[in-house]
């Protein structure tokens, strides 16, 4: 009865609860910061998961509606406001069409030029600001092992000095310092293996959502170049 009794309270005693309490000053800031980062590495996943896909698939309807479209400069006075990536581009050519064919001579070559330069850069800019949004999570998919490590460290040296102190190197005496550490391992490693499975897919969707406008954009300067065939 006596031995049930001392299990349990020292199964209380290294709970993640009470690991937290009883840890020190730094550990504990090392469990705190850890466990904000996850908590922001989730919100991440799940906001911007939602977002980029709803996006994506807005794009992939934005683009058939386009070339289903009989009048270009129609659907894009229709459609100019969408913030969508596909949308970007399509606003970078027709801008740098209008601009590039209102006078009186065209420049063929230099227009064919510069629409490929307008469209590429409003693909990569649309890319780019997508990336930023998910760069934290390779940070701390990579930093939080080792902000986790550093706590592990810290609460070893607490238990050696602890046995020191107390020139007891009994099992009861170490355990609650390596528990500790162990415990800051493990909310590293929480924080980190979903940041750097998140980061990998959300990498994968960036790709191919480039590859996707450049694609796209590929497609508007043909259809911008036949026009100038026909003009000339």
């Amino acid at each position: 009865m006596l031995d049930n009794i001392k299990l349990a309270a020292d199964a209380a005693t290294l709970s993640p609860v009470a690991l937290f309490i009883q840890a020190d000053w730094i550990v504990r800031g090392v469990m705190i910061g850890l466990l904000l980062a996850s908590v922001y590495v989730w919100a991440v996943i799940f906001t911007h998961g939602r977002g980029v896909g709803k996006m994506m698939r807005a794009s992939d309807q934005f683009e058939r509606d386009f070339w289903r479209a009989d009048n270009i400069d129609k659907f894009y006075d229709k459609n100019s406001g969408e913030d969508l990536p596909s949308a970007k581009v399509l606003a970078a050519g027709i801008g740098e069409w209008r601009r590039s064919t209102k006078g009186k001579t065209i420049d063929r070559e230099g227009t064919r030029e510069r629409l490929g330069i307008a469209m590429n850069a409003a693909a990569e800019g649309e890319v780019d600001r997508l990336a930023d949004k998910i760069g934290t999570l390779a940070t701390i998919g990579a930093v939080a092992p080792f902000v986790g490590l550093f706590g592990t460290v810290w609460g070893i040296m607490r238990s050696f000095t602890a046995i020191a102190a107390e020139n007891n190197s009994s099992l009861a005496v170490v355990a609650p310092g390596i528990a500790e550490a162990l415990f800051a391992t493990a909310i590293g490693l929480f924080a980190a293996i979903p940041a750097v499975i998140a980061y990998n897919a959300f990498s994968q969707r960036l790709n191919r959502l480039e590859s996707r406008l450049g694609r796209f954009a590929d497609g508007l300067h043909a259809t911008f170049s036949r026009e100038l065939e026909v003009d000339a």
